[in-house]
């Protein structure tokens, strides 16, 4: 994914942060699957790139962390997309935090059109953690660099934590390659999703005029390990005919989940 990094910058006028972050992004042939719309692993690859932006802004990014001894992981996400977004369009991706819950600090997102339209949304939850114990901390250390954005809220019900499916069948397996090791020396959080993507069969996806992906991230994945993929299609809890939900999970030879998902798709 190509962003512009040219970003229009809404400050909060009584402390003069960055209350929401904008940035202007082209759809680009490698967001698109078939269709020649946005699938869902380009739309978490722009969450994830706009996110990691404003918190550099706001100084609590990657290197600001590291230097403190802390680190930020992905924990939770959500994407609901009510119009997919096609090759060459211009996109105006958000986000802003959205305060603390617990240990998780949580961060909102939508993509809109130039006019202002509003086609997707999301919530992330993220964990810091202490990289000399490799144990989770709360992050209210730096609630005075975060903004609350407090009733602004873009997916109300998002983040949810899921439970295996009893239905799971392995479908299949990955090893992480190349392009899905990042600068943390594990499997990207978008890439899971693309490894979603390819499990399942294409004629859904490319057909579906809207979507809704919900992920937990459970523990890493790095090179050299193998992780079993099991899915099953699960029944629309509203009973919609033109739904299909399908539920994937990652597992390592240990057995233990590094990912579970829902994904439902709208025709």
């Amino acid at each position: 994914m190509a962003i512009n990094l040219t970003a229009a910058r809404q400050r909060r006028s009584n402390c003069g942060m960055e209350n929401i972050w904008n940035e202007q992004c082209t759809v680009r042939t490698w967001d698109v699957d078939r269709s020649g719309r946005m699938h869902p692993a380009a739309v978490c690859n722009f969450f994830q790139e706009i996110a990691g932006n404003h918190a550099v802004a706001l100084g609590v990014g990657k290197d600001d962390l590291i230097a403190g001894g802390h680190a930020w992981i992905l924990s939770r996400m959500t994407a609901v997309v009510d119009t997919r977004p096609k090759w060459g369009d211009i996109v105006i991706a958000k986000t802003w935090p959205r305060g603390i819950d617990r240990l998780f600090a949580i961060r909102d997102y939508e993509l809109t059109g130039t006019d202002g339209t509003v086609f997707a949304r999301g919530r992330s939850a993220w964990v810091v953690i202490d990289t000399a114990k490799m144990r989770p901390v709360r992050p209210n250390f730096l609630t005075d660099r975060i903004p609350l954005n407090e009733g602004r809220d873009a997916v109300s019900d998002g983040i949810p934590s899921l439970a295996s499916e009893p239905a799971l069948v392995r479908t299949g397996e990955r090893s992480p390659a190349y392009s899905d090791i990042d600068y943390n020396g594990h499997v990207n959080n978008a890439r899971y999703v693309q490894w979603i993507q390819d499990i399942l069969p294409s004629e859904p996806l490319e057909e579906a005029a809207a979507f809704r992906l919900d992920i937990n991230y459970l523990s890493e994945v790095r090179p050299g390990m193998t992780v079993a993929l099991y899915t099953a299609e699960c029944q629309p809890e509203d009973g919609l005919a033109s739904a299909r939900v399908f539920a994937v999970e990652g597992r390592p030879a240990d057995g233990q989940a590094a990912f579970r998902s829902h994904l439902r798709l709208l025709r």
